[in-house]
């Protein structure tokens, strides 16, 4: 897996099918659910329910469409900073992972937004009335809770020094 993430393909490839199956799944919402009654999963619990959000997570900020551009496009430009300066040891193949996740929700979110005008949402749990989420949702939320932990269980700050100073070093050398 390390190999591959470390490929700027395979990053590409990675970011491409994240993103396309967050695609996928909000074209199956807008063709099921788009106008018709919540599919229940489990009753009382959990539900596909289709909703056009104009706002971010939540539903704040609504209708601030150049805003979310231009924070998916600092997204885009920060995951691309790491991935060029980022180590390449296997130590670190879980941040590449962390950093494809949340480029490819943040790319899923943005197509929606400069398409439609809005983001599709359709996963409901009903139980805790929170809010309706997608693909892409899960992507960055999971990602960024995974990073949070690693970094403040697994990775030191010598590690993190080093995920990024390595190839400063290697180019330093030369």
């Amino acid at each position: 897996m390390n190999k591959f993430l470390c490929r700027p393909w395979g990053l590409a490839l990675s970011v491409l099918a994240l993103t396309g199956l967050d695609q996928w799944t909000k074209a199956l919402a807008v063709g099921f659910l788009k106008g018709g009654d919540p599919f229940v999963i489990w009753d009382g619990v959990f539900e596909l329910r289709y909703l056009e959000n104009r706002g971010a997570a939540f539903g704040m900020l609504q209708g601030q469409q150049l805003y979310f551009v231009l924070v998916g496009v600092l997204v885009f430009a920060g995951c691309l900073y790491l991935f060029s300066h980022m180590s390449r040891e296997a130590r670190y193949w879980p941040i590449r992972l962390i950093a494809v996740c949340i480029l490819a929700g943040a790319w899923g979110n943005m197509i929606d937004r400069l398409r439609l005008g809005y983001v599709v949402d359709f996963f409901y749990f009903k139980l805790i009335d929170f809010p309706i989420f997608n693909v892409a949702d899960i992507y960055v939320s999971v990602g960024t809770a995974v990073l949070a932990v690693l970094v403040i269980f697994y990775y030191k700050e010598e590690d993190l020094d080093r995920m990024l100073k390595k190839k400063q070093k290697t180019v330093e050398g030369k």
